[in-house]
């Protein structure tokens, strides 16, 4: 029987947020490594991968436009940094709460789309984000009391530092750019400019560490190409906030392998934020009664 391209997408969404998930898991248990470590196998593996794929393909490792060039570098560069803030949360939270700010980035999206693409957010999508941000400070709990506080306002930032790279990332598909070769440009240069870090910082590691790094890699490459299938597959605003999926799956894992329970204050915030998401996937597919009277 054959699959309808949305559900494609949908299952495509879903494995993403499994292998993301899978990828934040292996991350902690490679152990006290420095992070730019961590980072540099990540992207080193994703660009072996999609470099293969591109030649496979016989793709450029050009851009199809040089206008996308900057977009390709605002990506690459606000992306990397989120992934340092995102990769700190996860070796500092509860893997949920650190999944949970990381996706905090489609909000952001939506406010820096309006600066990058000229797209001006409607009152529902902007409620939505104010909404989400009080979802937000649920998790963070932001208090002197809070001794992860710092870890939660960077893992917070790497949201942020996420939106703006999507935004820059839509901009380059929305001007011809092939979404495998975005990935192979990030992952490229990103690994590049890890590797003298990773030099300086390096710490030897444990047989067991380098396979944990390595299973990271492959997870992120994973998820990274799971999730071009399904925007390949069905637009964005009609399967975005299957994503969402990552929550529950971090949830998960945080409690099976590392014993992690939420607070209740998390919890509130964890269906803050999801809340906000179905409501912006709602309007954005034009299913509230309101506005289909417009």
């Amino acid at each position: 029987m054959k699959i309808k391209s949305k559900n494609k997408a949908i299952l495509f969404l879903v494995a993403s947020a499994f292998f993301f998930a899978l990828m934040l898991v292996f991350v902690r248990l490679s152990g006290d490594l420095p992070t730019f470590q961590k980072m540099f196998f990540r992207n080193f593996i994703a660009a072996v991968i999609a470099g293969i794929i591109l030649i496979r393909n016989k793709t450029s490792i050009k851009p199809q436009s040089n206008k996308n060039l900057p977009y390709l570098i605002m990506r690459t560069l606000f992306g990397l940094v989120g992934v340092f803030c995102n990769f700190y949360a996860v070796d500092h939270l509860l893997l949920s709460d650190a999944s949970i700010l990381n996706k905090m980035s489609p909000f952001f999206v939506i406010i820096f789309s309006y600066f990058i693409l000229k797209e001006k957010p409607s009152v529902v999508q902007m409620l939505a984000v104010v909404i989400a941000f009080v979802g937000a400070l649920f998790v963070i709990k932001p208090s002197f009391q809070n001794a992860d506080l710092v870890a939660s306002l960077i893992g917070f930032a790497g949201g942020m530092l996420a939106g703006i790279a999507y935004a820059c990332l839509r901009k380059c598909t929305m001007g011809g750019e092939h979404s495998t070769y975005v990935v192979f440009f990030f992952s490229f240069v990103s690994t590049l400019i890890l590797l003298p870090l990773t030099i300086i910082y390096y710490e030897p590691m444990s047989l067991y560490q380098l396979c944990m790094l390595l299973l990271a890699g492959f997870s992120a490459a994973g998820g990274q190409f799971m999730i071009t299938l399904a925007y390949k597959n069905a637009p964005s605003k009609e399967i975005s906030v299957y994503d969402f999926s990552q929550i529950i799956f971090s949830a998960f894992f945080g409690f099976v392998i590392f014993e992690q329970v939420p607070d209740v204050y998390s919890v509130i915030g964890y269906v803050i934020i999801v809340m906000m998401a179905v409501l912006s996937f709602i309007y954005s597919n034009n299913l509230l009664w309101f506005k289909r009277k417009e």
